[in-house]
């Protein structure tokens, strides 16, 4: 009987495998992207019109915008689920 050897490679666990999935890269994109959209357009529609803008507006509309691009990632019509 001749038996063939079975190679195994470990596989990166915990947040290592997180971090080089594909859904998570992309979800640090959208999320970006989303954050900047949000702080763009709170600097075009209100923040020109204010002498100084605060640091709670600008990072309570980047973080709507980077909500936004979360929920654009990782929505179900993302998946192909629709």
């Amino acid at each position: 009987m001749e038996f063939k050897r079975l190679e195994l490679e470990s596989e990166p666990r915990g947040i290592r495998k997180l971090i080089k999935s594909e859904s998570f890269r992309r979800s640090l994109l959208y999320i970006s992207i989303g954050a900047v959209a949000g702080f763009l357009l709170f600097f075009f529609s209100e923040g020109q019109l204010q002498q100084s803008i605060s640091f709670k507006d600008v990072l309570k509309s980047a973080g709507v915008g980077g909500f936004f691009g979360f929920f654009i990632a990782n929505s179900p019509c993302a998946r192909n689920r629709c």
